[in-house]
């Protein structure tokens, strides 16, 4: 097996990455650092720091130049950063020592690599915006469609009380909605630019430094914190945080639609499952089970950056490393559970007719609490839960309908009391509210 499922070709239909899988690999690391090399060189000829004509010769060269990620291996290794290796790398591509001397001015590796992983980050926040975007309209169509078909809801996996299938889809979407509704503030809080120098405090940039970075900033898009941050993770903590909140998210829908999906359950069916090599009947969640195991590897990819997250005096290798180790695989976590999710919502096909089945089966003691509260008419609330509990265990006991003892016992019970259609209390309310919002999008 593959090192990393994402990367390999045997597994890259059942952990598919998508754009995002591109975003990672060493080739969009060398462009992404080479952009703010090109940056930076501009600003700081704007600024009179470098040579203007050097400038230019180095924005255009890093637009032009390929620099081999396997050249740089030696480098990187005797290192432990890749900017050496790639500057060396660039210098000797331009071939114009005279302006090539200016490339790199002032800043330091992980100023580079930072904000050149700052640049991926964005791309992959925004194609998982267009996915969650993708998902959620597919949830919300959904939802109003199925808002009032009735199901039962399950508490530790037993009936509970009569939902609708709409509120159930809307369960799985509200919190994606909030994480939508959060990312224009996480992008602002997060995406940072850095250049601060070899300790942080911006020595080698020259006096003018707040305002080189403030430009540089401007020149990438992103924002200008205005201090160092190389110890400081945490613009990074909240975007792993965001992105493990949505794989969570995600995962609560994986781990439903297995549980419905179950041949004693069968309230859903899904248009693509897997097949075993043996047992021809089978039909498999795979991608439900996917988005669960997805939300596994990201727990621990969360606590290692966490771990992470605390460095040691200025700049800390050890913690920088396992931030290497980490972050990117929990942005290819996100987008491979986007992906499975959005064909995952396309595919659920719900089964009306076995939704009613289960809420009519085992004697009908999913309408157990809406009995208690209607005893509540005649009997003290306390009472009325005692009688409705002796009232259940009676029904099993004699293999009868819980709607039959109650009715015997206390005839004057309403005439809808067992119907589940008419005890769905907000449940068609909030899978239609929850299209509208989706609609509004």
């Amino acid at each position: 097996m593959a090192a990393s499922l994402f990367d390999s070709p045997l597994h890259a239909q059942l952990f598919p990455t998508g754009e995002t899988g591109r975003l990672f690999s060493d080739t969009a690391s060398i462009r992404a650092m080479l952009l703010v090399e090109g940056a930076l060189a501009q600003v700081q000829g704007a600024q009179g720091v470098i040579p203007e004509l050097s400038a230019a010769a180095i924005h255009r060269a890093t637009m032009e130049v390929q620099v081999d990620p396997g050249a740089l291996a030696q480098a990187t290794g005797q290192n432990g950063v890749s900017v050496p290796g790639l500057i060396a790398a660039f210098r000797a591509e331009m071939k114009a020592p005279e302006h090539a001397q200016y490339v790199h001015w002032g800043a330091t590796s992980q100023d580079i690599i930072d904000t050149g992983l700052m640049l991926r980050l964005r791309q992959a926040l925004a194609l998982a915006e267009t996915d969650l975007r993708a998902l959620l309209t597919t949830l919300g169509q959904q939802a109003a469609e199925h808002a009032a078909t009735p199901m039962p809801a399950r508490t530790y996996s037993q009936h509970a009380t009569p939902t609708t299938w709409g509120a159930v889809l809307a369960g799985f979407g509200a919190p994606l909605l909030d994480a939508l509704a959060e990312l224009n503030e996480l992008r602002d809080s997060s995406l940072w630019v850095s250049l601060s120098g070899a300790a942080g405090t911006a020595e080698a940039l020259g006096p003018h430094s707040a305002q080189t970075r403030k430009d540089l900033a401007k020149a990438l898009g992103l924002r200008d914190p205005e201090r160092s941050w190389h110890t400081d993770r945490t613009p990074l903590l909240r975007i792993a945080d965001w992105q493990g909140r949505v794989i969570t998210a995600l995962a609560h829908m994986g781990q439903t639609v297995i549980g419905l999906t179950a041949t004693d359950v069968a309230e859903v069916g899904l248009a693509t499952a897997g097949a075993s090599s043996t047992m021809p009947q089978k039909q498999n969640p795979v991608a439900a089970s996917v988005l669960v195991a997805l939300s596994h590897h990201a727990m621990g990819l969360q606590a290692t950056l966490r771990m992470a997250g605390a460095h040691q005096h200025q700049r800390d290798g050890v913690a920088w490393f396992a931030e290497w180790l980490s972050l990117p695989q929990l942005s290819l976590t996100l987008a491979s559970a986007l992906i499975h999710a959005r064909a995952l919502s396309e595919g659920i096909v719900p089964h009306p007719v076995q939704m009613h089945t289960q809420l009519e089966a085992h004697l009908g003691l999913i309408h157990a609490e809406a009995l208690s509260f209607a005893l509540t008419a005649t009997l003290p609330r306390p009472d009325a839960q005692r009688v409705t509990k002796t009232l259940c265990h009676e029904a099993m006991k004699q293999n009868v309908t819980l709607e039959t003892l109650a009715r015997q016992a206390h005839p004057d019970l309403p005439a809808d009391l067992f119907d589940p259609g008419q005890r769905l209390g907000r449940a068609p309310a909030e899978a239609h509210a929850f299209a509208a919002k989706v609609a509004a999008l």
